[in-house]
């Protein structure tokens, strides 16, 4: 999580970790990012963490002494992996390039304090997800918010010119949990009412230390032309994608007093509103729908696939579609399908799923050897193919929180079941893909689901 970065080869990336052994993190460096340009600044003085009053001059520093556009580098870092492999090395070449990359690397994470701002709830997850556009004077190329990203970084942490703030976590070394654990912890700590007269206690390092130092690039023709053709490759995959986020009237709270699981209550949500999208477009169901489950109790585990489809979900999708089904029969058919979501949640947990396991023995498979078929049979390769991508992470502090769709007639279903009062779904996908109906179902199905209950709760009451 800290000190490492992801680094680009031809065909194959790498993670590099600067953690020493018996670290306890009171050493190293931050990079931030401001206009594009990179500062180091030192956090650990004398053996001391510098105080909030410290921090702050620093930072101010920063912005003080950026008042301009740098040459944006960072956007080379959402390319291709093959492309930027390639720009990487002739950005490398130059010895300064190299410190520079070398500092961000090792650093403890990135800070990226961008000029634009994220009025909406919308605009703050695409200044998350992707950096704000804006247009340009040239009217040739807009500025991207990605020149002031390194989205090699496993840890990112971004703040608005409007003050909201978030995190861009790369995936490849971590997952979603620990990053929220951490993100919760230190939010608490700035809540707390002696936060700020402790952070300029003598505990920590009061007096004037030495400031960030800027790192500036040495940016050569090759160098301009490929951050030139990776903002216009960055351009189009930001148009390509679609964003919308639904949250419901009713949470947690009302979900519980049913006496059904929120988790699994949402997964038949999604269900439900994504069979009633195939049936209005005439589509058949062409993939699974993916869960992630933690198996981080394990030696070096990290996740497993739930998956969500199964016989009962299916049933009750197609009592809620039948109008023959009484409301009794839709009640038990849902907790049917929600008791046995729990039950494959709870294996795949426990380290019993089927396709992390799998992929082990196709990894096997060495270069030049025949493929077994059933990595090949197109029922095991449909049942992979994801069109849903879903997962849930609750912290009372994040507001936006997804990631974009894995296959490209799918969609990317990041939900929130953790609140009292509102069930939430950030929903992506490829802009030919009708996001916003799904959303409308979506939104459908919830009611639907909570006047089951709510019919019921009624006929008691007579």
């Amino acid at each position: 999580m800290f000190d490492c970065c992801r680094v680009p080869g031809p065909g194959l990336d790498w993670s590099v970790s600067h953690a020493k052994q018996g670290e306890n993190g009171r050493s190293g460096h931050v990079v931030v990012f401001h206009r594009g340009r990179v500062w180091k600044l030192e956090p650990w003085q004398d053996g001391k963490l510098l105080s909030l009053d410290e921090l702050q001059r620093q930072i101010q520093h920063i912005y003080d002494n950026t008042t301009k556009e740098y040459p944006g580098v960072g956007v080379l870092t959402a390319s291709n992996r093959d492309i930027w492999a390639k720009d990487f090395q002739t950005l490398a070449a130059d010895p300064q390039n190299a410190k520079i990359l070398s500092t961000i690397h090792s650093a403890a994470f990135a800070l990226c304090l961008d000029t634009e701002s994220a009025p909406s709830f919308i605009s703050h997850s695409r200044l998350l997800w992707h950096g704000a556009i804006v247009p340009h004077a040239d009217g040739v190329r807009p500025q991207l918010g990605l020149r002031n990203r390194w989205m090699d970084k496993p840890l990112q942490f971004v703040v608005s010119a409007d003050g909201k703030a978030g995190l861009v976590g790369e995936h490849s070394v971590m997952d979603g949990t620990p990053t929220a654990t951490m993100c919760d912890r230190v939010l608490d700590l700035i809540a707390s009412p002696t936060f700020a007269a402790e952070s300029n206690s003598p505990l920590y390092a009061n007096h004037r230390g030495s400031l960030p130092i800027p790192l500036d690039w040495s940016v050569g023709a090759a160098t301009h032309a490929a951050m030139d053709s990776a903002s216009d490759a960055a351009l189009a995959l930001i148009n390509s994608q679609a964003l919308n986020v639904v949250r419901t009237p009713y949470g947690k709270a009302a979900v519980k007093a049913f006496g059904v699981s929120p988790d699994g209550w949402s997964q038949m949500i999604i269900q439900l509103a994504y069979a009633r999208l195939l049936k209005a477009k005439g589509w058949r169901r062409n993939g699974g729908t993916y869960e992630a489950a933690s198996v981080r109790k394990f030696l070096k585990g990290r996740t497993e696939a739930i998956r969500v489809v199964s016989e009962q979900s299916d049933r009750w999708v197609a009592s809620m579609n039948d109008p023959q089904a009484d409301t009794k029969k839709r009640v038990s058919l849902l907790k049917d399908a929600v008791k046995t979501h729990g039950a494959y949640a709870r294996a795949a947990g426990n380290g019993r799923g089927v396709d992390r396991h799998l992929l082990g023995l196709k990894m096997l498979v060495k270069e030049g050897e025949q493929m077994p078929a059933m990595f090949t049979d197109p029922v095991v390769k449909r049942s992979a193919y994801w069109v849903l991508s879903t997962s849930a992470i609750y912290t009372k502090n994040f507001g936006p929180y997804g990631w974009g769709e894995v296959v490209p007639d799918g969609f990317g279903v990041a939900y929130v079941a953790g609140f009292d009062d509102f069930l939430q779904f950030t929903v992506t996908s490829r802009t030919e893909m009708p996001n916003d109906e799904f959303c409308e179902e979506l939104q459908r199905a919830a009611k639907d689901m909570y006047d089951l209950f709510a019919d019921q709760v009624r006929k008691a009451k007579l």
